[in-house]
C-alpha cells in the first residue's frame, strides 16, 4: 500500500504538470486569437476573388486555361496538412487517418503526396509513402510567400500534365470547440464548383460592409466593369491568384484549428489534473487518518494491558 510520502510526491508531481498544461493553454489561446483574426481577414478576400473570377469568365465566350482543363484522374496530387507539434488532442490523428483512407480509396490510381507538417510527414513516412516535396514549420507562422511557393509548384505540375487532379486535406476552423475535416478539390478549376462556392460564401457573409440587395451571380454579369487588359489575360491572372489565395486560406484554417485543438486539449488536461489532485488528496487523508487511528489504538491497547509484577 502506498505510504503517506508516496501520495505527497504524486500530488506534487501532478500539480507541476497542471501548471505546465495551464501555461500551454494560455499560450495556445493567445496564438489562436491572432490566427483567428487572420482567418477572418482572409475569407472576404477569397470571396471577392471568386466574384472577380466569375465576372471575368462571363466575358470570355469559351474560357480555356491550363488550370481549367479536365483530364481522367489517373494521377492525383494531394496536399495533407497537419501540425508540427503534438499535445493537441486528436487533431493530428484525425488528419493522418483521413490521409490513409484517401490513399486506400485511390489505390488503383497513382497518388503523389506533399505533406505540410511534421506529424503527417513522419506518419506517412512510416507507411513508406514517397513525397514529391515536404514542408515543415509552416503552421508556426503562415506567410503568403510560402503559400505562393506551394501553389506555384502545384500549378506547374498540373499545367505540365504531370498530375490530373489536385486535392487538399486539412482541418477547417469552425469554432474553438469544433474543427471540420475537409477533403477539397483544388485543381482543375471547375465553373460549376465556383458557382456553388460563391453561393456558400454569400450565405456565410452575414454582415456585408454596405447593406445592399443581393444580386445572383449566376447568369448575367451584375455590374458592367471596364477592363484595361483583355478579359482572357485578366482571367489567367485571376485564376493563378485564386489558387494562391486558396492555399493561403487553407494554411490559415489549419493553423487556427491546431491552436484551438491544443487549447481545448490543455484545458481538459488541466481540469483532469485538478480532479486527480483532489482524488489523491482524499486518499492521502484517509491513509493519514488510518495511521493516526492505528497509533491511538496501539497507545490505548498498551495502557489497558495488565501490568505484571
Amino acid at each position: 500500500m502506498p505510504t503517506l510520502l508516496d501520495f505527497r510526491r504524486r500530488v506534487r508531481s501532478v500539480r507541476n504538470t497542471q501548471q505546465i498544461t495551464r501555461a500551454m493553454k494560455f499560450v495556445a489561446a493567445a496564438k489562436l486569437r491572432r490566427a483567428q483574426e487572420r482567418v477572418f481577414a482572409a475569407r472576404p478576400y477569397a470571396r471577392q476573388i471568386l466574384r472577380v473570377m466569375r465576372s471575368a469568365m462571363a466575358r470570355v465566350p469559351q474560357p480555356l486555361h491550363p488550370l481549367m482543363v479536365r483530364r481522367d484522374e489517373e494521377r492525383l496530387l494531394v496536399l495533407v496538412l497537419s501540425g508540427d507539434k503534438g499535445l493537441c488532442g486528436a487533431f493530428n490523428a484525425n488528419i493522418i487517418r483521413r490521409a490513409a483512407e484517401f490513399l486506400h480509396a485511390h489505390r488503383e490510381q497513382q497518388v503523389f503526396v506533399i505533406p505540410i507538417g511534421k506529424k503527417v510527414r513522419d506518419a506517412l513516412r512510416k507507411r513508406r509513402v514517397s513525397f514529391l516535396e515536404e514542408y515543415i514549420n509552416v503552421s508556426q507562422r503562415v506567410e503568403f510567400a510560402q503559400a505562393q511557393e506551394i501553389a506555384r509548384q502545384v500549378m506547374d505540375r498540373y499545367c505540365r500534365a504531370e498530375v490530373d487532379a489536385v486535392y487538399v486535406l486539412y482541418n477547417e476552423f469552425k469554432s474553438v470547440l469544433a474543427q471540420r475535416l475537409v477533403v477539397e478539390k483544388l485543381l482543375p478549376i471547375e465553373p460549376e464548383r465556383l458557382a456553388e462556392a460563391a453561393e456558400v460564401s454569400d450565405r456565410a457573409e452575414t454582415h456585408p460592409p454596405v447593406p445592399a440587395p443581393r444580386t445572383p451571380l449566376a447568369g448575367a454579369v451584375p455590374v458592367d466593369y471596364l477592363y484595361e487588359q483583355p478579359p482572357e489575360e485578366i482571367l489567367a491572372r485571376v485564376l493563378e491568384r485564386h489558387v494562391e489565395t486558396q492555399v493561403f486560406r487553407v494554411l490559415l484554417e489549419s493553423a487556427a484549428a491546431e491552436h484551438a485543438a491544443r487549447m481545448t486539449a490543455m484545458d481538459s488536461a488541466t481540469n483532469n489534473a485538478a480532479e486527480l489532485i483532489e482524488s489523491l488528496t482524499l486518499h492521502m487523508n484517509k491513509v493519514r487518518q488510518a495511521t493516526i487511528t492505528k497509533e491511538i489504538i496501539e497507545v490505548v491497547s498498551g495502557a489497558a494491558a495488565p501490568t505484571t509484577t
